[in-house]
């Protein structure tokens, strides 16, 4: 198999902090005709991640370009993880896109990078350039998770904890404690967008584990019902958990990516 996995990062400045964002990028062709492929990544994860580095094998494979990155506070990318915010980590993916890509691109968004990648789709409508999108493949998307996973489902001590404290250590079966702060929470609440009907005038294929125990698959459903005027299929896997990095889970997300591309 080829792998493209072993290929160091650079790195580009963003934001007035001037963070330095590590990104790799698989070679391949990147056209109208065969758009390239953007991988934005989840709360914590890195681009070193399974379905990250199987996605590049795959467009090392196909000739296809595949640009991966981590966020400020993720993986290699410097900054304090604690300091992040939706806001922030969209001004790195968006950074990444604009300086690494040209023309159509598929974003590929797990979990939160779901989330990242509606806020890109938003910020590309804004600016008149819907033509940059060709297609949104979401692998178990968490849009709103701050607001909607996290804060209305915790106890009113954490809450208060959070509030005035500033930080609360949630215990995680992934890694370490993960800092919760007062600042992702309400950053969240500036960025919702499951408020109401929208429209990111591209395909979208979404891939959700029914098992999943971090993001209810009634969510991926809410999801759907928002992007109403939208080309959208959801996928169902019933026993399907949250990273879906499985060898049948990988193989059901390079299928939806070969389907839009």
């Amino acid at each position: 198999m080829t792998d493209a996995t072993e290929t160091p990062p650079r790195f580009i400045t963003v934001g007035a902090d001037s963070r330095r964002i590590a990104v790799r990028v698989t070679p391949g062709r990147s056209t109208p005709e065969h758009p390239g492929v953007v991988w934005c990544g989840g709360f914590l994860s890195d681009m070193r991640g399974t379905k990250a580095e199987e996605l590049a094998n795959w467009g090392a494979r196909t000739g296809r370009q595949v640009v991966r990155f981590d966020y400020s506070g993720h993986g290699e990318s410097e900054g304090a993880f604690i300091d992040g915010t939706i806001s922030r980590w969209l001004e790195d993916a968006l950074a990444v896109f604009d300086r690494e890509t040209a023309g159509p691109q598929i974003v590929v968004g797990s979990s939160m990078g779901g989330w990242i990648a509606l806020l890109l789709a938003r910020v590309l409508a804004a600016r008149g350039e819907t033509n940059r999108l060709a297609a949104l493949v979401l692998i178990a998307p968490a849009p709103d998770f701050t607001e909607e996973l996290m804060w209305k489902a915790m106890p009113e001590k954490v809450r208060a904890e959070i509030t005035g404290k500033g930080v609360w250590y949630r215990e995680s079966q992934y890694g370490p404690p993960q800092p919760i702060t007062r600042g992702l929470i309400e950053d969240g609440r500036s960025n919702l967008v499951l408020g109401a009907p929208f429209a990111v005038g591209c395909r979208v294929r979404i891939l959700q584990g029914v098992a999943d125990p971090d993001v209810p698959w009634q969510h991926a459903l809410r999801l759907t019902t928002c992007l109403a005027e939208d080309d959208v299929v959801l996928t169902l896997v019933k026993d399907g958990d949250h990273r879906l990095s499985r060898p049948e889970d990988i193989e059901r997300i390079l299928k939806a990516v070969e389907e839009v591309a």
